[in-house]
């Protein structure tokens, strides 16, 4: 009995020893954010933060030219909740925190980046407003100072530029970095290498990559709420956070050139269904299309007006085929095609603008599509039929006799048998008005053509 408890006590010992470090040791999770800030980033944050519940640290590693400020501003506030400590690293070398990675980076708990690397330039745009040069201020003016702006400037872009300015303060103020020079970020575009921004205060360190990072972080004490938490970040286990299919998915569909193709398909598809019925596969095809389409446009910041031009610019130039309008109602449709394609995304944010060559080679081949194609199959469908038995139809000849209700014609060098419901002559014209197998119908034609007689 001895001998068994004993065993027993050093089974449990050894289970004990082998699951002690696992649960001693915490973990670090890596999230990758290169390109553009969207929706789909902003979506990645929240679940890698909301996840990251036993967590240690978790290491935004980003390389960024900027993004959407609705995107950005639910990264930032997730970052501010977030229990667990947050560090915003810029990398690898030759990475950028421009425009919003700026403000995400002022933001997190730990600010580092990595050599020959570079944030800053945060100024707010606007599409279709770009800020006026500055205008130097006499220093004599009274009241004049950094934090006024230009009056000479547009006044929405001053608003959006003093809002950022005081959201970039803010959080500059939480973070106790260089509060200075995050508004010349904002209201100059400033920019600052690392070893500078290191050096002004604006970041906490710049390590060479991740491991160093953990080295160079340890024993330093964060806030993260109304808490403090002292960061024991030496051999911490690394772990990278892997984006799920739905993530991914809005990745490629709120890139605005995929969401403004997904469209243009969906209208395409939609309108050869409906004018071919039955062909399915237009229809199937259109509808995903456009449902991938309308669930971009809800998290990207479409202008409506645009997509109104672009609806009317189809319309005009699916008119362009029916009616004669010497090219009027075509070249007007490419005009707003292209318009409201230029419209449609209202933004300047970088990543989110639709290039202008896709824009120029879409609206050439719809209207090339549009105007000749569809043209060209509808002017063959308005042919006369020249084959079968609707052929006869319209088609002069002359009574061969005297009947009247039935008798026989000359249509087209034969004798056919005929009805009329008036009386006939030997020798009247007659035009054609229907066939029933191999009898026709006839009507008598009050004045006679003979160039038009077979």
């Amino acid at each position: 009995m001895s001998v068994f408890t004993r065993i027993l006590m050093l089974l449990c010992i050894s289970l004990i020893a082998n699951t002690s470090p696992a649960q001693a040791v915490p973990h670090a999770l890596v999230l990758d954010i290169q390109g553009a800030i969207g929706p789909a980033v902003a979506e990645d944050v929240h679940n890698t933060l909301a996840q990251a519940g036993d967590a240690g640290l978790v290491i935004l590693r980003m390389d960024t030219p900027g993004g959407l400020d609705q995107s950005m501003r639910k990264i930032i506030q997730d970052i501010l909740a977030s229990p667990v400590p947050v560090a915003t690293f810029v990398a690898p070398q030759g990475a950028r925190a421009a425009s919003a990675g700026t403000y995400i980076l002022y933001a997190s708990h730990i600010a580092a980046m990595s050599p020959a690397t570079n944030l800053g330039a945060a100024t707010p745009v606007q599409i279709g407003a770009l800020p006026k040069p500055d205008i130097p201020r006499s220093p004599s003016v009274k009241g004049s100072s950094p934090e006024t702006p230009e009056e000479s400037g547009n006044p929405m872009q001053h608003k959006m530029v003093n809002d950022a300015t005081a959201y970039i303060r803010s959080l500059a103020q939480l973070r106790h970095r260089n509060v200075e020079w995050a508004e010349l970020a904002v209201r100059k575009a400033a920019s600052l290498s690392a070893d500078q921004a290191l050096k002004m205060g604006v970041i906490d360190l710049i390590a060479q990559d991740i491991p160093q990072l953990l080295e160079k972080v340890d024993g330093r004490t964060v806030s993260t709420g109304n808490a403090s938490v002292t960061l024991h970040t030496r051999g911490m286990r690394i772990e990278t956070v892997e984006r799920n299919w739905r993530s991914r998915l809005l990745a490629v569909i709120s890139d605005p050139n995929v969401a403004y193709v997904l469209m243009l398909l969906g209208i395409y598809g939609l309108f050869f269904e409906l004018a071919n019925p039955g062909t399915i596969l237009p229809g199937v095809i259109g509808g995903i299309s456009l449902l991938l389409a309308l669930f971009a446009f809800q998290v990207l910041p479409v202008n409506y007006a645009g997509l109104a031009l672009i609806f009317l610019g189809i319309g005009f130039m699916i008119g362009e085929a029916f009616v004669p309008s010497f090219g009027a109602l075509g070249l007007g449709g490419v005009i707003a095609f292209v318009a409201g394609s230029v419209m449609l995304m209202d933004t300047g944010a970088p990543g989110f603008a639709l290039s202008l060559s896709l824009i120029l080679a879409v609206a050439a081949c719809s209207a090339a599509f549009f105007i000749l194609i569809i043209g060209m199959a509808i002017r063959a469908r308005l042919r006369p039929v020249v084959t079968g038995a609707e052929e006869m139809i319209g088609l002069l000849g002359t009574a061969s006799e005297d009947f009247d209700g039935t008798g026989h014609v000359l249509v087209h060098g034969e004798i056919w048998q005929a009805v009329s419901t008036v009386p006939l002559t030997n020798g009247q014209s007659i035009r054609v008005s229907n066939r029933n197998g191999l009898t026709l119908q006839v009507d008598p034609v009050q004045h006679n053509n003979p160039e038009a007689l077979p």
